[in-house]
């Protein structure tokens, strides 16, 4: 009896072990080109405070080079990640995939299709298996529209803007295909770049053109590339988010749960510094495009969209999600009465 006792009591402790051990500490890479000061990383800060209810012990690492933050996610350096959504497909095609170009025009429809990742009925989709290890989106957070910074502030072919893009050197993410995709089929000269230097490029003449949301214009001083004569086409080239990617083993259980609801709680804050950021571009430095010359993009971004998508790029569900979004939003966009997405 006493033999029997011993044994369960040794089983309760060594689950208690196991258990503690799951909660015992979390680190979180973290990527802000600002760092510590920046104000993503702030927003993780408060974000790892709420996490603590969940039982989580979060320690937050800043990095200001991105690849940097998810090399040491991969080599088991960190539990978790937050970094851009255009990394994070990597490892999660469906919340990586509201960041597809030109799907998520305005900050309206990215807050419907955050909230929609997010929601309790996608729980599922936020899991994801690579080589027999487990991962989960346990947040999305909005950063902002990424526009067009060019070296000219007049277009030289105002029936068709696109065509400006023709022989000009593009600095892009060269980690994201559908950058790389979408510059060649509109005849542009891709420049594989990282966000660390993407903008330097730029700023330095190394390159004609590059797209960046308006959270890079201070801290990367962008107006020094812009000169005298440059100009920020704000046509919405693509919606950029950030994704907390974590190894949900790591973690309490339900964690990934809680955390997304704590991201949600936090939409309207976020969306909110997102509005303000977006103040830190001169109105004079802006060059906006006609609805015809606005649809003439659209339509090019439109099927490069659709064909990275049946290469498997962009996840199809998230495809029909925000088309129904933009669609709900504005009944008269061209597409909506076109089949493809």
């Amino acid at each position: 009896m006493n033999i029997c006792f011993l044994k369960i009591a040794l089983s309760l402790l060594f689950l208690g072990m196991v258990s503690n051990s799951a909660i015992a500490g979390q680190t979180i890479c973290v990527f802000d080109v600002q760092g510590r000061s920046g104000d993503i990383f702030k927003t993780i800060e408060e974000w790892a405070l709420e996490a603590k209810k969940s039982q989580a012990d979060i320690k937050l690492i800043a990095y200001q080079k991105e690849e940097e933050a998810d090399a040491d996610f991969k080599a088991g350096k960190c539990d978790g990640a937050f970094l851009t959504s255009l990394r994070a497909r990597y490892y999660n095609k469906f919340g990586g995939s509201i960041d597809a170009l030109g799907a998520v025009p305005n900050n309206v429809i990215a807050e419907k299709a955050i909230k929609y990742a997010l929601d309790q009925r996608n729980a599922k989709r936020m899991i994801s298996r690579i080589s027999n290890e487990k991962f989960e989106v346990a947040g999305i957070t909005q950063i902002g529209t990424a526009y067009l910074f060019v070296k000219y502030n007049v277009l030289k072919n105002p029936e068709n803007p696109i065509k400006d893009l023709v022989g000009q050197k593009f600095s892009f993410l060269g980690y994201d295909f559908a950058q790389s995709y979408m510059l060649k089929k509109v005849d542009a000269i891709p420049i594989p770049s990282e966000i660390s230097n993407l903008v330097k490029k730029f700023n330095s003449g190394q390159v004609d053109m590059t797209a960046a949301p308006a959270y890079l214009y201070k801290p990367f001083e962008m107006h020094k590339g812009l000169g005298a004569n440059g100009a920020v086409v704000t046509f919405p080239v693509m919606n950029i988010t950030m994704l907390m990617v974590v190894r949900p083993d790591k973690f309490p259980e339900n964690f990934g749960y809680k955390s997304r609801e704590i991201f949600v709680k936090n939409l309207p804050r976020t969306f909110y510094v997102v509005k303000r950021t977006e103040l830190n571009i001169p109105a004079k430095y802006k060059l906006a495009l006609t609805k015809e010359q606005s649809v003439k993009y659209q339509m090019v971004i439109r099927d490069a969209r659709i064909e990275l998508t049946k290469q498997g790029v962009y996840d199809s569900t998230m495809m029909s999600m925000l088309k129904k979004a933009r669609c709900t939003i504005d009944r008269t966009n061209f597409e909506c009465s076109l089949a493809g997405e």
